[in-house]
């Protein structure tokens, strides 16, 4: 099997995501709404399918890295799979405890986070090797872009979905939104100045 490159992965991780997108936006709310247990287990599961072929894709692309692009990766998943574990364990003993109110739907935050703190161990791993995570160069898009993209697709879920979402639910994707284009911004300011000092 050949390997991907970054600008390759990005987009067929980007149209997963997509596809993720519109299945929550138009799919997932008829799971309310459905009466038969099978078509509303079937309806559930929908979004799930993008999402595994992402891992198969990170997969992939773990396997076809060479020993030292692995070695980051792997140190970076077991860090993740630590935080996310240790959080989950602090949570359960909390919910026991009755000091937080916890239903099954935290579970769904459990591989974002695992995500996001794989991301974020597998950039402090590579720095410590002294390097990146990629070349940017060989990216799609541009670091500011992605963050621009990603709370751009946040706020508009937000906005689409706002008279099914509580305040709470609402405020998140506001937030988390507005937080994600805020620093993209900053990011292309920051990467306008050093060009122009560059030059």
């Amino acid at each position: 099997m050949s390997r991907l490159s970054q600008k390759q992965y990005e987009w067929r991780v980007l149209a997963a995501m997509s596809l993720y997108m519109l299945c929550m936006l138009l799919e997932w709310p008829l799971v309310r709404t459905a009466t038969s247990v099978s078509v509303k287990c079937l309806l559930a599961l929908v979004p799930v399918i993008p999402m595994v072929y992402v891992i198969a894709l990170l997969a992939r692309r773990i396997r076809a890295s060479d020993e030292l692009e692995q070695q980051t990766h792997l140190i970076a998943l077991g860090m993740a799979t630590a935080v996310v574990g240790a959080l989950s364990l602090i949570g359960g003993f909390l919910s026991i405890a009755k000091v937080l109110v916890l239903d099954g739907s935290i579970l769904i935050w459990v591989f974002p986070g695992l995500m996001f703190s794989y991301g974020t161990a597998r950039w402090w791993v590579a720095r410590r090797y002294g390097g990146n995570m990629f070349c940017e160069g060989d990216s799609a898009l541009a670091k500011y872009l992605r963050f621009i993209l990603a709370g751009s697709v946040l706020l508009l879920v937000g906005w689409l979905t706002r008279s099914s979402l509580d305040a709470l639910r609402l405020g998140f994707f506001c937030g988390a939104g507005a937080s994600l284009v805020a620093l993209g911004l900053v990011l292309a300011i920051a990467q306008h100045r050093r060009r122009n000092a560059d030059e």
